[in-house]
């Protein structure tokens, strides 16, 4: 299955929080789109990794993603290593995303920017012709995404571009509370956590409505390029 979009997190639910609105909007204008998680989650305070893949699943339909995968590496240790890079090549070579968005460059949680280090590596080395891997016992044909853009997290980053997300941040926020176990509920009883807090929940919206106002628009979401951007036309710009 060839997709158009494949978003990678260092955890279940780093997408949805980085990037929900900007793939439910692609989703719902054609794109095929899709997750692949790093992670189980299994270091988080609240939740088990059963728990935490369940509410992922079900944040996938949400957004309407063909594909929402584990890589299964380690959680709080995650490492920019030949094994993992390698799990990634094959991901990447297997759904051969033109678009491929990642996590932040440096985040509150240090395995967002091992994250995003990684995946820009592992995407340039997807394309190397002499490298080879194997998916079902085939040899997988290099492929080098065209683009590829960190979307930011924990942080306040500067994005070098915004993407209008107007009417699609109730599919956002549906997508990030699907992940129930995560995030503020007053009837819990597990630990408070500062993702789990009342106000955290209320800063996605602030955020997207302050990148939204820079566009001129309701709510926006942020990218960070790890290359210069080039357009054809000034009249496309907003």
């Amino acid at each position: 299955m060839k997709l158009d979009i494949l978003a990678f997190g260092a955890h279940p639910d780093d997408v949805e929080l980085g990037a929900g609105g900007t793939l439910a909007k692609q989703q719902n204008n054609g794109a095929k789109i899709g997750i692949i998680d790093l992670t189980r989650g299994e270091m988080g305070t609240r939740g088990t990794p059963e728990i935490r893949a369940e509410e992922a699943h079900k944040a996938a339909e949400i957004l309407g993603c063909s594909v929402r995968e584990n890589l299964c590496l380690r959680d709080g240790f995650l490492t920019n290593d030949e094994r993992s890079q390698l799990a990634i090549i094959e991901s990447i070579r297997k759904y051969k995303p033109e678009i491929i968005l990642i996590n932040a460059p440096h985040d509150r949680h240090p395995d967002h920017g091992v994250a995003s280090d990684l995946l820009v590596q592992a995407s340039f080395k997807s394309g190397f012709t002499k490298f080879k891997t194997e998916l079902d016992g085939k040899t997988q044909e290099p492929w080098r995404p065209k683009v590829l853009y960190k979307y930011i997290q924990f942080y306040d980053l500067k994005p070098d571009f915004v993407v209008d997300i107007t009417g699609f941040m109730n599919v956002k926020m549906e997508s990030i509370l699907a992940h129930a176990s995560q995030f503020y509920n007053p009837k819990s009883e597990e630990p408070e956590t500062v993702i789990a807090s009342k106000s955290f929940l209320e800063s996605i919206e602030s955020r997207a409505r302050e990148y939204g106002r820079t566009i001129y628009a309701t709510h926006g979401e942020g990218f960070i390029v790890e290359r210069v951007i080039g357009v054809d036309d000034l009249t496309n710009l907003i």
